[in-house]
């Protein structure tokens, strides 16, 4: 789940399907955005960003994010990182960005975010393939 602050302070944010590597020197990742997104200009407005790796136990959480427009943070325990981006409780890792380039491809916006900090928790990841949520064998 990719997370922003908007101007205001508020945190907005979104389940994205596309979150990859990018480069290890330097540590670099992507997040492809809809250009279409309620919550594409948040992130363009801000020059940092954050993506939740959500646990087997947050399915909740990531349909929240896909599917609902408006509350998405309504009941939902966050804290601010280093550069302000909601940072979730209980989440398998966390990856504090720092907007390197934008790029446009398509119908979406490329964001190649430099990392800042990294952390690692243990547990089972969330996975969501052809169409449904899914768990390692």
């Amino acid at each position: 789940m990719a997370t922003v602050t908007a101007p205001d302070g508020s945190p907005h944010g979104l389940t994205v399907s596309s979150f990859t590597s990018v480069s290890l020197h330097p540590p670099l990742i992507s997040i492809c955005i809809d250009q279409s997104c309620n919550t594409l200009t948040h992130f363009l407005a801000n020059p940092f960003f954050a993506i939740n790796v959500l646990s087997d136990r947050q399915r909740d959480i990531s349909v929240n994010f896909a599917t609902r427009i408006d509350g998405r943070f309504d009941e939902l325990p966050w804290f601010s990182g280093l550069a302000g981006s909601p940072l979730l409780h209980d989440c398998l890792a966390r990856f504090e960005c720092r907007v390197e380039r934008t790029l446009e491809a398509g119908d979406h916006i490329i964001f190649i975010g430099a990392i800042l900090r990294v952390q690692a928790f243990p547990g089972e990841p969330l996975l969501y393939f052809n169409r449904t949520y899914r768990t390692l064998l």
